[in-house]
């Protein structure tokens, strides 16, 4: 009488288990398919108004990384003022993903879709992510501002902004740097000292 052995497959080889309960492995002529760990990339998630934060928290829930830039909003009345955290990019939420996952977003209540060209997810540039991570923690430094296509182009020369490109506009005697992200053509406008930018010839 043969050995009576139960039969378990791992990577494309056969564990065998018989009789007096030992393992032994062999090549199985049946090979599994190889799935390599694919790279994640940074996409940008188009939520339904005013559901970035649910998105956020839901995507928390998910472990899967993300990043929801906000900024401090104020708002004034003649007795007080009010200082609250509002989207910088409403409705966006930037995620990082490998292919397989963007399903999960996409499930996700409260994404409507991934911001795409020609049917693929557009990938957002790493310089672009370190921006926003600096925005995530500048909230107070940074604010929505109108998407620019022309203008007069500045480089930072120094402190935590230093390298960032954009355009350069006044506001209420102040100047500001304007960040563009052409992936979903949003704009945020970081406050500066004219010392510390140059022209990009």
């Amino acid at each position: 009488m043969g050995l009576r052995m139960a039969e378990l497959y791992l990577g494309g080889r056969r564990l065998l288990r018989d009789k007096s309960d030992h393992l032994r492995m062999e090549v199985s002529d049946f090979t599994a398919p190889v799935t390599e760990a694919k790279e994640k990339s940074w996409l940008a998630a188009y939520t339904r108004s005013r559901h970035e934060q649910q998105v956020a928290n839901q995507l928390e829930r998910k472990n899967l990384e993300h990043l929801f830039p906000t900024y401090e909003r104020v708002a004034r009345w003649s007795d007080r003022v009010k200082r609250s955290r509002a989207p910088l990019f409403p409705g966006y939420v930037f995620v990082h993903v490998a292919d397989s996952e963007q399903v999960r977003v996409l499930q996700t209540s409260g994404v409507v879709s991934l911001v795409s060209r020609a049917g693929q997810a557009v990938t957002l540039l790493p310089d672009e992510i370190e921006r926003l991570r600096t925005c995530c923690l500048r909230a107070r430094d940074v604010e929505p501002h109108p998407y620019l296509r022309i203008g007069h182009r500045v480089r930072v020369k120094h402190g935590p902004f230093a390298g960032w490109e954009g355009t350069l506009v006044e506001k209420q005697n102040s100047r500001r740097l304007v960040i563009t992200i052409e992936q979903i053509m949003k704009a945020v406008a970081v406050n500066i000292d004219g010392a510390d930018v140059e022209p990009i010839n």
